[in-house]
């Protein structure tokens, strides 16, 4: 029997690459601080209001605080800043590949760092996984704008960081209120940036960048990180990291289809190579379940 949480990588990478030409759309009326201040404040919040609802335990355990103060400065504030002027740097299909270099690094930090085995599937993976990135990335190098490829791999290195703080000091709470706290500490930092740069709300908003955004904060940030830290939870870091090479697929695809990006040979060569990635990994994982 195929049990639901079997379902939540397909579902997880579904919500962050759709994410991809969502917040390319909300970036054309709204400056990346502002976006940031009010999705990740309103996901938290909206979190916040479900934990109360079932009636969850909002505290967490005093040894969680820092693990939870550097996971919510990495994974959310860094991640998603940086993301967001990616994609104000260069397209949204090489800002998403880009950012997914972090699977590789999360899992040499998880073997170099939580000493996490790695086995030859998942050797293979990254291997093959860091080819079809390669070839996605090799327009961006080639352009001459080292901006767009300095913010994704900040991002993406942010990210491996992050993911290797919770595996090795996992946080002691209710996984829908740590989230929220996360995503409050990123709203928070977001919001010191505001101040600091002086961005300011547009005058309107369209019909099609609200619809974006509200898909942004509901589904992509409250829905889509909870799924993430309860896949984290339950999983090795770098099997939770390599699993998350099918999101730009779908974000490239996507954007695509919504932005009017288009893919060259090279691109389709790179997305064969990592939809490879996590076919390896998922095989891998179903043979060390069925010992």
């Amino acid at each position: 029997m195929i049990r639901r949480e079997s379902f939540f990588p397909v579902l997880l990478a579904l919500l962050w690459g759709f994410n991809w030409p969502a917040i390319k759309i909300v970036l054309q009326e709204f400056p990346p601080f502002v976006l940031r201040s009010i999705g990740l404040g309103s996901a938290s919040l909206l979190l916040l209001a479900v934990a109360l609802l079932l009636r969850r335990r909002l505290r967490v355990e005093r040894t969680s605080l820092l693990p939870l103060l550097v996971a919510g400065t990495l994974n959310i504030a860094a991640f998603n800043i940086f993301t967001a002027f990616a994609q104000l740097s260069t397209t949204t299909s090489r800002a998403a590949i880009l950012t997914y270099t972090m699977p590789i690094w999360s899992v040499v930090l998880a073997a170099l760092i939580l000493r996490e085995p790695i086995g030859r599937e998942k050797v293979m993976a990254v291997i093959i996984g860091a080819i079809g990135i390669g070839l996605l990335a090799i327009p961006i190098f080639g352009s001459g704008k080292t901006i767009g490829v300095i913010f994704p791999l900040l991002s993406a290195l942010a990210w491996a960081l992050g993911t290797i703080v919770l595996k090795k000091w996992p946080l002691k709470g209710d996984p829908i209120a740590t989230t929220a706290y996360q995503l409050m500490i990123g709203a928070a930092i977001s919001l010191t940036g505001l101040a600091i740069s002086g961005e300011a709300l547009p005058a309107a908003v369209s019909a099609k960048v609200a619809g974006a955004f509200l898909f942004h904060i509901v589904c992509a940030t409250a829905g889509a990180y909870l799924l993430w830290f309860t896949i984290l939870s339950r999983n090795a870091a770098s099997t939770s990291a390599l699993l998350s090479f099918a999101v730009p697929v779908v974000g490239v695809l996507s954007a695509m289809l919504l932005v009017g990006d288009r893919p060259s040979l090279t691109d389709i060569a790179g997305f064969a190579a990592i939809l490879a990635a996590p076919a390896l990994v998922l095989r891998s994982s179903l043979k060390v379940v069925r010992q």
